[in-house]
């Protein structure tokens, strides 16, 4: 068993283990065993990082095992520079999931935290995955602890959310299903992704499989228009579910565009690119707008997240180095921010019991420390250079502007949208004079959510200053991506 294996099946294993802890009396040795499983799956994925070999664009860490004979399925994993960084901003954000639930969740305290911890692993596999049905099985397997997150946990129109994103996200995965069928008849009875890479695909073909992939990968983004089951759920999700839902399962989409769509129909990707870009530029100009007009906290942030996540499918599409490195470094810094601003939000909701802007006013006249922890999100997910949030924006315009102008210019704008959106709402929620006497009564953050605040900023700030580690670990790959895309597959 390798580094991936222990880094997907160790918190698998102790989530298995809080589920038969069971009752509710017994939540104190439950919250002790999720943090020490959270962080024993945190450690593992460390080496990882550690022992990456920068310079070469081979899958490494390679585990490889016959697991169904009869259709010659695979457990095969491996990473490379595209897919290592998602691996521990999985782990780091579930370690801190687990400690902002630590005295909010009272109920089934033992499902809630294994759910969340067999969660990470099975989203730890899809980023490993080299066998197509290992992608798919993970793939569709992490829909379950999220369906039951958001339906037990969530808000009054729970079940409703819950279902809503089931079916969205299963639908679009059929079709996905379909096409990874047909490569295995193509290929003669594989279900290796890097053999399908190398495959002859009709013209036709591709485009069907384009859309087919499309069809699963965009929905999970989520892109325009197939975003509005996204706000929905974040609304109803417990904090934790939007923080996991908003930093990694969104990434799992756009990883599938990296590990799919564009080496297997690299010449549907570039005739289809232009409607990629459209959709792209829709996500990041229309849903800014319609973020400015949010009146609940969490919807407001829901649709930041669909305008940035446009910004990472924008530069997959420009085709250029900097630009899908600008996309992926976007992937991990929106994955810091957004899991920052809905927990900032849960913090907030844990004493007033409402997300709506008007409710509040004036917070940072009895949360002070809250506040200036709010404001450097705020900035980040506006992209204030010198934050997370800035870095893959930048380099995805810049990447923008080289291919064509105009759509550069389209793309920055959304700088000012974010920076409208999330300053308004800092302004309207947090400056002032108290908003009410609820807010007169507030009590500052405790040593727990201090701590779970403090490694957020200082993720944030770390990448803002100095993204070096990020960028110089997937050069290479991205590189030989790009080459691999350029070439054409038309037999």
């Amino acid at each position: 068993m390798g580094l991936l294996s222990l880094a997907i099946w160790t918190p698998v294993l102790f989530g298995v283990v809080l589920l038969a802890l069971g009752r509710d009396d017994q939540a104190n040795v439950v919250r002790w065993t999720a943090l020490v499983g959270a962080l024993v799956g945190l450690a593992i994925t460390l080496p990882l990082y550690v022992g990456f070999v920068n310079d070469s664009a081979a899958m490494q860490f390679v585990e490889k095992a016959l697991w169904i004979e009869r259709f010659n399925i695979h457990y095969h994993l491996g990473v490379d520079g595209i897919s290592l960084w998602l691996i521990p901003l999985t782990a780091f954000i579930t370690f801190i999931v687990v400690v902002s639930a630590w005295e909010v969740i009272t109920e089934r305290v033992n499902q809630y935290m294994g759910a969340f911890l067999i969660l990470s692993g099975l989203m730890i596999g899809v980023f490993s995955a080299l066998d197509g049905m290992l992608f798919y099985v993970f793939f569709e397997a992490t829909l379950i602890p999220m369906y039951l997150i958001i339906g037990i946990w969530g808000g009054a129109n729970k079940i409703y959310a819950a279902f809503k994103f089931f079916l969205y996200t299963l639908l679009g995965s059929l079709l996905m299903l379909v096409a990874l069928v047909y490569l295995y008849n193509q290929s003669g009875g594989s279900f290796d992704i890097l053999t399908w890479h190398k495959l002859p695909l009709g013209s036709s073909a591709q485009t069907l499989l384009f859309f087919a992939f499309f069809a699963a990968f965009a929905v999970k983004v989520p892109m325009w228009p197939v975003h509005t089951w996204l706000p929905d759920v974040h609304v109803e999700a417990p904090t934790g579910g939007s923080a996991v839902l908003a930093a990694i399962m969104l990434k799992l989409g756009a990883y599938g565009f990296l590990r799919f769509s564009m080496p297997i129909t690299p010449d549907a990707s570039h005739e289809w690119a232009g409607l990629m870009v459209g959709l792209s530029l829709v996500a990041v100009l229309y849903v800014g707008l319609v973020a400015m007009v949010q009146q609940d906290m969490k919807k407001l942030v829901a649709y930041s997240s669909v305008a940035h996540m446009g910004f990472v499918t924008l530069g997959f599409f420009i085709f250029n180095d900097l630009g899908v490195s600008g996309a992926i470094v976007q992937m991990i810094a929106h994955g810091f921010v957004s899991a920052a601003m809905f927990l900032s939000i849960g913090v907030l909701y844990d004493r007033m019991h409402s997300r709506q802007i008007a409710d509040y006013g004036g917070v940072v006249n009895t949360m002070p420390k809250f506040a200036a922890f709010a404001l450097l999100f705020v900035m980040a997910n506006c992209g204030l250079p010198g934050t997370a949030g800035f870095v893959g924006e930048w380099m995805v315009i810049l990447a923008a502007v080289k291919a064509n102008f105009w759509v550069g210019a389209l793309a920055a704008t959304a700088l000012i949208f974010g920076a409208a959106y999330s300053l308004w709402m800092f302004k309207r929620v947090y400056l002032g004079e108290p908003g009410n006497a609820h807010v007169k009564e507030l009590v500052d953050i405790n040593a727990r959510e201090f701590f779970m605040l403090s490694l957020l900023a200082l993720a944030v700030l770390a990448m803002g200053v100095y993204p070096k580690p990020f960028t110089d670990v997937m050069n290479t790959s991205v590189a030989q991506l790009l080459q691999h895309v350029a070439v054409s597959k038309l037999p």
